[in-house]
């Protein structure tokens, strides 16, 4: 997705702050072009007449990715009624996924990354957002934190694909499709999930901690950015997911079709050492869970994956 070289943002009039030497902060390392894999699954509505009693299905994808983000020239104004105007900045970035076994395109997804300065009304720090679209009807609005530079490899803990009572996370509830050595037609074709095991189901996040296996992970910066709007916490952040009315449902059933109820993502810019005398290079990792809401339940959806970083 390019920005045409004579873009740049001339807000008027000015806002008379100074621009930072670097304006994207923690943002900066993720400009450019990266390539990589991962995995996705995603527990997706089900309706056959023959079959009424089966409202699921699961599928499972190993994946390829290529990502390109290209920074915004130009300070990018916010107006201020409350308190004095900011300047944001930021970067297009542009998304695509492809199955790795059966070749077929998963997901695209054009967005946009934001630097947020601190402010005063909000009292806040500052944050990062993340804005983004997605074909299948939804956009979502996901800011949260960055860490500084962490020595070091990121801790990345386990995740979990079961689905459970929506507002419960604590209840629970498994389906025979997400144990492999239980033949059904309600899950990927065995031929269309060569490569996918029984531990990466029961933990996609697995995929990240074996992509780290033999690494030596010098430092990383974690961006950790969520749609649920927090109170009582800080960054109060904002945010929030938004669906066409047939993912949402409508009367009478007032039923959701598949409800992206909510976004969380945490993503890890890491410096690695290069091997064997070769230089060192940049890796993203990331996870991301998406809450589809459907026939009662919150149905996690989670994509992750390892990215190297090729080139400004």
């Amino acid at each position: 997705m390019e920005i045409k070289s004579d873009f740049a943002f001339t807000p008027a009039p000015r806002i008379p702050l100074a621009i930072p030497p670097n304006p994207l902060g923690p943002l900066t390392d993720m400009l450019g072009v990266w390539e990589g894999h991962g995995f996705n699954m995603i527990w997706r509505p089900f309706r056959d007449p023959a079959v009424p009693a089966q409202d699921r299905f699961l599928e499972l994808n190993l994946t390829t990715e290529d990502l390109e983000i290209t920074q915004i020239k130009g300070n990018i104004p916010n107006r201020g009624l409350l308190q004095t105007d900011i300047n944001l900045f930021g970067a297009t970035y542009l998304q695509q996924i492809k199955d790795s076994n059966t070749k077929g395109g998963l997901h695209i997804e054009p967005g946009i990354w934001v630097n947020v300065p601190s402010t005063t009304d909000p009292s806040e720090a500052g944050t990062v957002v993340r804005m983004a679209s997605i074909p299948h009807g939804t956009t979502i609005n996901a800011q949260g934190t960055a860490s500084g530079v962490i020595a070091g490899a990121p801790t990345i803990p386990p995740v979990s694909i079961v689905p459970f009572l929506i507002g419960n996370p604590a209840h629970q509830i498994p389906f025979p499709e997400s144990n492999l050595s239980v033949p059904t037609a309600f899950r990927s074709a065995p031929g269309d999930i060569d490569g996918v095991t029984q531990a990466m189901v029961d933990n996609p996040n697995s995929v990240l901690q074996s992509a780290l296996q033999g690494q030596t992970i010098e430092s990383f910066v974690a961006l950790r950015v969520s749609s649920v709007v927090s109170t009582g916490s800080t960054p109060n952040a904002g945010g929030g997911t938004d669906n066409i009315a047939f993912l949402t449902g409508a009367a009478p059933s007032n039923q959701p079709n598949a409800d992206a109820a909510t976004v969380s993502a945490t993503f890890w810019i890491e410096k690695v050492k290069g091997a064997g005398g070769r230089p060192d290079f940049l890796q993203l990792q990331y996870t991301q869970t998406v809450l589809l809401n459907f026939k009662g339940l919150s149905w996690p959806h989670v994509t992750v994956g390892t990215l190297r970083h090729h080139r400004h």
